[in-house]
């Protein structure tokens, strides 16, 4: 249960064409995250296997179904949106169990799902409280809750997180991680932030404009991203990206080299610089350091032991097994 099949589908608002062509592949119990910058068409991806949204052109599988036409309520899939959507005037338990009232199931069946529920989430007591006594991430869990009592063939959640503070939403990423390994339910996730689809993707689909750039791990996209565009967006920080006679050296439009892979000094190296701002994280210092060689500053990681002032003359020395070429239309060589 779970498996969702994209084929060539497409969705335009009028005359404007959001979503081009598309094709993509959900394997049963897969942690797939959307990923891309605002207006990049990942929530409306969601909405069409959702359902919430028509297609415009394309199929949507879901579990080997013709689900195209599906209304949402006969996809077997659950959402949970930005917004928690709770009700105010409803205890914890009541707003868990509300969808299983409505699809009318017996007072024993819905007790049964909704202690499950706050079991897995750690919602059991609170369960009488109403959300207003709730902090920000204990409503978001009781939303959570609210879709497993469905007990859906997939969750989908459309950035979940964005409502939060800095701290909870790295206790929810991981909460949310470990949920999934203990449900095994396909999940699709939906963000802008490259971080949370590191760190609990299984396959990321990075997308710009409507066109899927690249589909793979998260290490696979770290390490090979297909193009200028995935290499700049995943990584935090991004990619350095090069041009000029240093890009030409390696028979290239542009070179890429990542902050870690790259050997700062304050004696010899490759790339002469002046430090500029630093970062200082207490395990690593992040410096952003101007080489005339190159028109944007580059970015490095180096230890956090490692203590070099504002405007101190440094050299840099890129790691070459670790170099990145591009041609000019900004595809990955080799």
């Amino acid at each position: 249960m779970g498996q969702i099949h994209l084929s060539k589908v497409t969705k335009s608002f009028g005359d404007v064409e959001v979503i081009p062509p598309l094709d993509l592949q959900i394997d049963e119990g897969e942690f797939v995250v959307f990923v891309g910058p605002s207006g990049c068409g990942k929530s409306t991806l969601l909405r069409l296997i959702a359902g919430l949204e028509d297609v415009t052109g394309g199929q949507v599988m879901i579990d080997g179904q013709d689900a195209t036409t599906m209304p949402p309520a006969k996809r077997g899939l659950a959402m949970v949106f930005q917004s928690y959507a709770l009700y105010p005037h409803m205890s914890v338990r009541k707003n868990i169990a509300f969808p299983l009232r409505m699809a009318g199931l017996d007072k024993a069946e819905q007790d049964r799902r909704v202690a499950q529920a706050a079991d897995v989430l750690n919602l059991t007591d609170y369960l009488d409280r109403r959300p207003g006594q709730l902090s920000g991430g204990q409503r978001q869990r009781v939303a959570i809750g609210r879709a497993i009592v469905r007990e859906p063939a997939a969750f989908l959640f459309d950035e979940p997180l964005s409502n939060l503070d800095a701290a909870l939403r790295v206790g929810m990423r991981l909460e949310i991680s470990e949920l999934h390994k203990r449900l095994a339910t396909t999940m699709i996730y939906v963000t802008h932030d490259q971080v949370e689809a590191m760190t609990m993707a299984d396959k990321i689909v990075v997308l710009q404009a409507g066109v899927i750039e690249q589909v793979g791990s998260p290490l696979e996209l770290y390490r090979s991203p297909r193009n200028t565009f995935v290499a700049g967006f995943i990584g935090s920080p991004k990619m350095n990206l090069l041009g000029g006679t240093e890009a030409a050296k390696h028979d290239a439009r542009t070179i890429g080299i990542r902050p870690e892979h790259i050997a700062i000094s304050s004696e010899s190296g490759d790339w002469e610089g002046v430090v500029g701002v630093s970062e200082h994280l207490g395990s690593d210092t992040f410096f952003h350091v101007n080489c005339p060689a190159f028109a944007e500053p580059l970015t490095v990681r180096a230890s956090g032991e490692i203590d070099l002032k504002y405007g101190a003359k440094v050299f840099l020395t890129p790691d070459p097994a670790h170099l990145h070429r591009f041609d000019d239309k900004g595809l990955r060589l080799g």
